[in-house]
């Protein structure tokens, strides 16, 4: 078993003589005599503690305990750290860099966020070499250096040689007299101010004049024909401060000069002012009337000027035309506005967001364009100076009206004779409440006429009309129904033919730009329309169809400037029938589905009235066990509206096609013997299959057949209203094979429904029906077996490559004799040094995160070190302070209860 730590400690140094018996004097004294044998002896002393500490501190080294993880053999030569298996030395390592942290990261966090300090610019102060001589002359070389850089090449002094002279002194004085220090002095470092004496003046006025008269004198000497003689520099320096000065003088005499004259101008300026501001007396008025200018009131005339200048303020700025386009630049808008239009709906109906920001800018682009284009259009017809010509009535697209709904006043709205009464005040009003409305007169062409004026003017006339009425009875106004009881006694007197002229003419009464609350009443109007139409519906008769589809158009239309309330009562409706009537519907609730598949685009996504009424009619296909004809026909007529719902879209409807090849199969004369499909059948009631309707007529179905008979129909009419039936389901499956022909699952959807028009044209069956009907029933075969036929031809099963196999690339191996496991040897020599630079990179960032990692944590360090030492600070100064009022709250309690034991001891006495 090994000895303590203390004992294998003192086995080392006994070992290397470190520690070991006393020695003599006299060892001692030879050892002392011999110095180079002590020194040695010290370093061996030195190196043998530095191993001791080396071998019993195992922490301070970094080795691989493991050994190498691969053995290789190599011709590179090991140092002595690598055969001992030292990898680094992590103790020292660390000390080095706190170290190196203290003295650069410290002082930078110590120096954060403060301003100022002293900075020490002497030199030689730290630099010990520096004789005293040495650094004065580093001193003198300095401030030439410095006063080098200050000349410029703008001086008026001399030469860079005469910049460059030194002024010599002795005992502390310049060698110069005070005329010399005088010349030698810069004159523009004199004050030129306007505070200068007269003597002042004077006297330089006498140095100047005595300068001339001295280069006259020098001059008249040289005209004598005495050689010229050289002058010395200190003449050259007057010389040039003289002229310097002369110069300086003229300066200041052209100021003084400038500066009379604007005492002058100043004291000539109130008579200027008085002629500038001069006011025009006030003229005194004629008391016997009031002021005429060339026949014209002055009060009308200045009131006229303030009215056209407050309107020429509000008028809107001219705005910078675009070019003339041609023929070819505006096609391309066209085609580019088309198809954005279409990728907006595309997404809509791929479910994306479409925000609202995007169409109402591209919506105010598109009115942009056309208010410029329009203007154009007029400057081209006004080309030849002929004018606009007489129009005697504006197309559609001339009056703006892109949407087929749309629609415009017609002459029978105006009563022959009328004459407007509303005079221009009124008029003003009515423009003004366009603003407060915030109306958009793009949205409703009923009352525009592609004009305002127009518009303005017939809705006046109407409103000045009395309550008389047309040549049919029907009135010029109304009451506008904000309910559908107010409706019904409102318009119940007129003809069901007449409602959409009665509509016309509230809507032409109430239009939001005559009044700020008819944008209310029509809101409420628009949801007691579409009640209205549903209970016509309900009391239909086949003369009313026309009129529904008028009053459809006027909820359209509506929509546009109503969306809110015209969707809130389609959704009212829609709930009704989810809670009421799901499986029973009746011809409103028909006419309300079509208004808003007209309404609405049906290729959305997701809409908030389309996706309900969608579920409505799924829900009545794909729930529904028709018992009657009617239900038979009012599902026909849902299968045509779900058919035109995703027209665009394509979506397949699987309750569609299950009710179709249902009634196919119930109408047929013959129950088919074996399954026809994947699809529910019905066993149908009695009576419903076709027999004996081989002389029947093929007619179309009506909303007429959708309701139940008020008397029993005969077997004639039956006969044909199922013949009626099997021709539109057939019809409709035909339509949609042709729109879902590219569905992936084509064949699977309609080879049930071939089967089931197999089985309706055999001879059977085929004896049962009309010819006519037979040739549809074939012909609707044959195109889908042609579909399905496409379409199985289009798939294909998966399949092998018929290519030949590639075989797996080999290579020879390459030896290397002189191999070196830390080395790459990559032939390609730029992916090799792309590597390479790679690994660099590798490993500096990895360096550069450690450290920074390090620099944090020496960085919390510093700052708990900071903190603490506050802490300590703060808690010793809390508890001097503590000991302080306690000893002071002591101290009075021991005087308080001295005076009170006085007073007591007092008291006893």
């Amino acid at each position: 078993m090994a000895g303590s730590q203390l004992k294998r400690l003192k086995a080392s140094l006994k070992d290397q003589g470190i520690i070991g018996p006393q020695r003599s004097k006299k060892q001692k004294r030879q050892n002392a005599q011999d110095a180079k044998a002590s020194t040695d002896k010290r370093l061996q002393r030195y190196e043998a503690l530095a191993s001791i500490r080396e071998q019993f501190n195992p922490f301070q080294f970094k080795t691989n305990a493991r050994g190498p993880k691969f053995e290789v053999t190599t011709n590179k030569p090991q140092n002595d750290k690598l055969a001992k298996g030292i990898q680094g030395r992590p103790g020292l390592a660390k000390a080095t860099a706190e170290q190196r942290r203290r003295e650069t990261l410290l002082v930078e966090m110590q120096r954060r966020n403060k301003v100022g300090g002293i900075v020490d610019r002497r030199f030689g102060e730290d630099d010990p070499n520096m004789t005293l001589e040495d650094k004065m002359m580093e001193r003198f070389a300095r401030e030439q250096m410095k006063s080098h850089k200050k000349n410029t090449v703008f001086d008026l002094e001399g030469s860079d040689d005469e910049q460059e002279q030194v002024t010599l002194t002795h005992a502390g004085k310049t060698l110069f007299d005070d005329d010399d220090i005088e010349a030698g002095r810069d004159d523009f470092d004199e004050d030129v101010s306007d505070m200068e004496s007269d003597d002042e003046r004077s006297a330089r006025k006498k140095f100047l004049k005595r300068l001339r008269a001295e280069e006259e004198a020098a001059e008249g000497e040289g005209e004598d024909g005495q050689p010229e003689r050289k002058k010395t520099k200190k003449e050259v320096m007057e010389e040039v401060i003289a002229k310097s000065k002369a110069f300086k003088y003229e300066r200041q005499a052209a100021k003084e000069e400038d500066d009379d004259l604007r005492v002058e101008l100043d004291k000539e300026l109130p008579e200027l002012q008085s002629l500038l501001f001069q006011m025009r007396p006030k003229e005194t008025k004629d008391p016997k009337g009031p002021a005429v200018m060339a026949g014209i009131d002055m009060d009308q005339l200045e009131k006229e000027y303030n009215m056209r200048l407050k309107q020429a303020a509000r008028e809107a700025r001219a705005e910078v035309t675009d070019r003339t386009k041609t023929d070819e630049e505006k096609a391309e808008e066209g085609v580019k506005r088309l198809k954005e239009m279409e990728e907006k709906r595309l997404r809509r109906m791929r479910g994306e967001i479409v925000s609202d920001d995007e169409e109402e800018e591209e919506q105010k682009k598109g009115r942009k364009k056309g208010d410029d284009q329009e203007v154009q259009d007029e400057a081209d017809e006004d080309e030849f100076g002929l004018g606009k010509g007489i129009k005697l009535r504006m197309t559609a697209t001339e009056m703006g009206l892109d949407d087929e709904d749309d629609f415009l006043l017609e002459d029978d709205l105006i009563a022959s004779g009328s004459e407007l009464d509303m005079d221009e005040d009124n008029m003003s009003d009515m423009d003004g409440s366009d603003d407060e409305d915030a109306y958009d007169p793009d949205e409703d062409e009923l009352v525009n006429g592609g004009e305002d004026g127009e518009s303005k003017e017939v809705a006046t006339k109407l409103q000045a009309q009395s309550r008389g009425g047309d040549e049919d009875g029907i009135p010029y106004t109304f009451t506008c129904p904000e309910s559908h009881e107010q409706l019904l006694e409102i318009l119940g007197s007129l003809p069901v033919t007449k409602l959409p002229v009665a509509v016309q003419r509230i809507r032409a009464l109430y239009h939001p730009k005559l009044d700020a609350k008819n944008k209310e009443r029509l809101g409420n109007f628009a949801q007691a329309l579409i009640e209205h139409i549903a209970y016509l519906g309900d009391k239909f008769e086949p003369t009313w169809f026309p009129t529904l589809e008028n009053l459809i158009r006027h909820v359209h239309s509506l929509a546009k400037t109503f969306p809110i309330e015209v969707s809130k009562a389609y959704r009212s409706r829609l709930e009704e029938i989810k809670e009421e009537r799901p499986l029973a519907l009746t011809v409103g609730d028909l006419m309300l589905l079509t208004a808003i598949g007209t309404t609405y685009p049906t290729s959305d996504h997701f809409h908030q009235v389309v996706t309900p009424a969608m579920l409505s009619i799924t829900r009545y296909l794909g729930q529904k066990i028709p018992q009657t004809l009617a239900d038979y026909s009012i599902g026909a007529y849902l299968s045509i509206l779900a058919l035109q719902y995703q027209s665009f879209s394509k979506r397949y409807v699987p309750e569609f096609v299950n009710f179709c090849l249902n009634t196919l199969c119930s109408l047929a004369a013959e129950k088919p013997k074996e399954n026809l499909g994947l699809f529910p059948v019905h066993e149908p009631a009695a009576g419903i299959r076709v027999k004996g309707a081989s002389n029947v007529t093929v007619r179309k179905l009506n909303c007429g057949d959708c309701q139940q008979p008020k008397s029993a129909r005969s077997a004639s009419e039956d006969s044909a209203l199922k013949v009626a039936i099997i021709s539109t389901i057939t019809s409709i499956l035909r339509t949609a094979s042709e729109t879902w022909c590219k569905l992936p699952a084509l064949y699977e959807t309609f080879q049930p429904a071939q089967r089931v028009l197999q089985h309706l044209t055999t001879k059977s069956n085929a004896a049962q029906l009309p010819a006519a009907l037979v040739k549809q029933l074939k012909d609707t075969t044959t195109g889908i077996s042609r579909l399905l036929q496409l379409a199985q031809v289009s798939r294909r099963p998966l399949e092998l490559h018929h290519h030949k196999p590639l075989a797996i690339k080999t290579y020879v191996p390459k030896f290397e004799d002189s191999f070196d496991p830390n080395k790459h040897y990559d032939p390609d020599r730029e992916r090799a040094e792309l590597a390479k630079l790679r690994a660099e990179h590798k490993k500096e960032r990895k360096g550069a995160l450690r450290e920074l990692r390090k620099d944090a944590a020496f960085m919390q360090r510093e700052n708990l070190k900071v903190k603490k030492a506050k802490d300590e600070a703060y808690e010793k100064k809390y508890k001097r302070l503590v000991a302080e009022i306690q000893g002071s709250e002591g101290q009075a309690a021991n005087e308080y209860a001295r005076e009170k034991a006085a007073r007591l001891k007092k008291n006893k006495r």
